[in-house]
């Protein structure tokens, strides 16, 4: 058996380190996030709702029937999607159905 050099040592250090890396950084693309729960204290602060048809009518009057988030501004998939991420829920993902008081028409 050789003896370990320094030189040896540091370029397996970071072949394994990056190695770790690359695949973690998969593994993190591949996987979908999380869903967004009605009781995640920023969904509570924001009124939402996974089906925006629960929305309380009183507490938030703003809500009208047929919004939800797949017709607002902030939903970032399309249209025609179950779920999609929503930069009010970092790294998180609403339904499409749901409906928050954030909520503004999209564009057409």
């Amino acid at each position: 058996m050789t003896p370990t050099t320094r030189r040896t040592f540091v370029i397996h250090a970071l072949t394994a380190s990056g190695a770790l890396t690359a695949s973690s950084l998969a593994l993190s693309q591949t996987a979908a996030a999380p869903m967004v729960k009605d009781t995640d204290a920023n969904a509570v602060a924001l009124g939402y709702k996974a089906d925006g048809s629960k929305t309380d009518t009183k507490k938030y009057p703003k809500y009208a029937a047929g919004q939800n988030c797949a017709n607002c501004a902030l939903y970032q998939g399309k249209t025609t999607d179950a779920a999609a991420a929503c930069p009010l829920f970092a790294g998180k993902q609403v339904a499409a159905k749901g409906w928050c008081s954030a909520w503004a028409k999209k564009a057409a």
